[in-house]
């Protein structure tokens, strides 16, 4: 692990040395904004491949709408038969996380490279770095303890926080959305009493998940707060960007997938 890191150290270094004469104290900086831009274009035929199970599920919809009304009052028969609808068309329900769970280590690696002294018995230059005024090793607990909110790396940790709370709040409205158009396929029909109309019933917990859902977004702003700054730059740089890519990979879709 030591010398994946060490080598992803000189990766780093080398990106903010070619970057240096544009950005100067913050080429560092930027070398993780170019790092998480590689990463994302890396990932991104992922990303079209879960839009394309995200239309498959969609077309799927009113086969599951039925399979509830079969199964409704049975939940394991639903979810075993649900199961076998995947895999019949062809169709993986986990495939929308695959481009998240791909980013992982690349987000460990700048936590893990920004979080150590040292680096193969060497003294951790990178931590040298700063994003304006703000050192790139350091959390928003040291910015506020140096000079408060307003100090002058605190003021880099606000801009930080809008740029996440504005696409946080994108995706909210995005998630709402999605949430009021699955709603009334996550109905299950009940038999029906003699003379009276079928029951709609909403799958248990479910109601639980729809209104948490759309807040999960903001969820970032705490990620920002507690890891360094290194790592907070990639968590807003990938969060920004998945919101633009879907915004286009889902723009057909009245019910786009959520933001990670």
């Amino acid at each position: 692990m030591s010398a994946v890191i060490a080598l992803f150290a000189d990766l780093v270094g080398r990106l903010a040395d070619l970057l240096q004469p544009l950005f100067q104290a913050s080429a560092a900086a930027a070398a993780i904004v170019l790092f998480t831009a590689l990463v994302r274009l890396l990932v991104h035929p992922l990303s079209r491949a879960a839009a394309r199970g995200q239309r498959a599920r969609a077309a799927l919809q009113p086969q599951i709408a039925e399979l509830r009304k079969k199964h409704g009052k049975n939940p394991e028969r639903f979810q075993k038969a649900l199961m076998e609808l995947h895999a019949k068309e062809k169709v993986s329900p986990l495939s929308g996380c695959l481009p998240s769970l791909c980013q992982l280590p690349a987000f460990f690696l700048l936590y893990h490279l920004f979080s150590n002294t040292t680096i193969g018995g060497e003294a951790n230059e990178l931590l040298t770095h700063t994003l304006f005024a703000a050192p790139l090793g350091e959390r928003w607990a040291d910015a506020l303890r140096d000079g408060g909110v307003l100090g002058a790396a605190g003021l880099v940790y606000v801009g930080l926080f809008v740029i996440v709370t504005g696409v946080a709040a994108f995706n909210f409205r995005r998630s709402k959305r999605m949430m009021a158009g699955t709603a009334a396929s996550a109905s299950v029909v009940s038999a029906p009493a003699a003379g009276a109309p079928g029951e709609h019933q909403q799958v248990p917990g479910l109601a639980s998940v729809m209104k948490v859902m759309p807040f999960m977004s903001f969820l970032t702003l705490v990620t920002v707060a507690v890891v360094p700054l290194a790592a907070a730059l990639y968590v807003v740089t990938s969060t920004t960007w998945s919101a633009v890519e879907r915004a286009v990979l889902y723009r057909d879709m009245q019910a786009p997938a959520t933001a990670l």
